[in-house]
């Protein structure tokens, strides 16, 4: 009797152990397929918006009127910003691919400059022309290499998931024609990166250049005793420092700490040791201070800065949270760009929290010209349908990362606050700001 509900007993756990590992395997190949079925539709759109882009361009250049350069030229910006996104999608984090990413981000780049321009004051020039020239050209060499490989993968039903598993295990005996593909092709845009660079045609993403750091680089030592100064005297000895990797847009330090109920961290600079973020986590408690009393704790903090004419541009609350903006002010032109935000906690006037990367990203004294218009002429550009509460003059960075000098106005309408700027050369309207109570974003 023991012997056959032994039996029993084993049957049903070699069957349920059966039917639980074929629910798994079941279950695995679902994610596979759709993971392929993602990769697929990621290359072929790709494949298309190449297409689509090479033949846009081509468009762009028989055109013979301004009026339809301009919207054509913001389809071609879309249609980069579609196929980057395309090739984010793809198994490629083991496969040099970033040159035809800066290629198709320099389209878009110049494709958006161009169209959000006056073309009737300032129309193409003759190397603009022929810088859209080689872009139609190197598209087409792309398009090309890319239907190449879309043409095997299609014929011989190839998989992406063996291209990510070559990649992964420098596996070279296999069937590699989509790798090879993508390497053909980011040996095109080379040859092309290589001819920009000579002719001097060139677009580059924006990076942070942090090239006016002042001061001596500072040693691991000297970096946490900066840190625990910064983080409100934390013990040198319960710091954790790790050094930035190659590829940084500045080296730093980063110091934290975790002590339970406390934990926090901080960026700062190696040359200088100058604080680039600081950020601090506990549990909050009920409001004890006014916003008033707080940007008195965070204008005292940031006077460790050594910074020169800061002044205090924007307050806001969330929960139970100040938060102050400090913007470089010179001549009475408030420069938006080199700003400062401290976060200061309205239960005890602890400062939690520091962003001084705009500030430091590039602060130098700065040669700005005068007014081309008068207050009175830019006035009249702002909405009648608002009210004027204040102004003054600013620097601002525009859609182009281009510094200008504007007119700014504080203006009112019911109960929402917004600040308009208008261009002091041009009298355009630059920017439209809506102040609202919101956390501002740390870097």
């Amino acid at each position: 009797m023991v012997r056959w509900i032994t039996i029993v007993v084993l049957s049903i756990v070699v069957v349920g152990t059966t039917v639980w590992g074929y629910k798994e395997n079941q279950d695995k190949n679902a994610v596979l397929i759709q993971a392929e079925n993602n990769y697929q539709r990621a290359f072929h759109e790709l494949t298309y918006n190449v297409d689509l882009l090479h033949d846009k361009i081509g468009a762009t250049l028989a055109m013979n009127t301004r009026q339809q350069l301009s919207p054509q030229l913001a389809e071609i910006w879309r249609i980069t910003s579609e196929a980057n996104s395309d090739v984010g999608q793809l198994p490629l984090t083991l496969l040099p691919f970033n040159k035809t990413e800066e290629f198709l981000y320099e389209i878009g780049d110049f494709a958006y400059k161009t169209a959000i321009r006056d073309l009737e004051k300032k129309p193409l020039s003759e190397e603009e022309i022929k810088k859209l020239e080689e872009l139609h050209q190197h598209s087409g060499e792309i398009e090309t290499e890319l239907r190449k490989v879309q043409n095997v993968v299609l014929k011989d039903n190839l998989r992406w998931m063996d291209v990510q598993l070559a990649l992964s295990t420098n596996d070279e005996s296999g069937d590699n024609t989509i790798v090879d593909g993508f390497k053909t092709v980011e040996k095109t845009v080379n040859g092309y990166t290589q001819t920009t660079a000579q002719t001097g045609i060139t677009t580059t993403t924006p990076e942070k250049s942090y090239k006016n750091l002042q001061g001596d680089h500072v040693s691991e030592a000297k970096a946490k005793q900066i840190a625990s100064q910064w983080l409100e005297k934390v013990d040198v000895n319960k710091l954790t420092l790790t050094k930035s990797g190659k590829g940084a847009d500045v080296p730093t330090y980063t110091a934290s700490f975790d002590n339970g109920k406390r934990n926090g961290y901080m960026d700062l600079t190696v040359k200088g040791g100058h604080p680039l973020t600081i950020m601090i986590s506990r549990k909050m408690g009920e409001a004890e201070i006014s916003l008033h009393e707080a940007s008195k704790k965070a204008e005292k903090y940031i006077e460790g800065l050594e910074a020169e004419g800061l002044e205090l541009a924007e307050t806001n609350q969330y929960n139970n949270i100040g938060i102050f903006r400090y913007v470089y002010t010179k001549d009475d032109i408030r420069y938006y760009p080199e700003s400062v935000v401290v976060k200061v906690g309205l239960d005890n006037g602890e400062v939690l929290g520091l962003s001084a990367r705009d500030y430091y990203d590039d602060h130098k004294d700065r040669e700005i010209g005068k007014p081309e218009i008068t207050e009175e002429e830019a006035r009249t550009k702002v909405n009648p349908g608002l009210e004027i509460q204040d102004n003054r003059l600013a620097v601002i960075e525009n859609d182009l990362k281009e510094l200008v000098l504007c007119y700014e106005f504080l203006t009112t309408k019911e109960n929402t606050t917004y600040r308009i700027f208008i261009n002091a050369q041009n009298g355009q309207e630059e920017k439209v700001e809506t102040l609202k109570k919101a956390e501002i974003k740390f870097n």
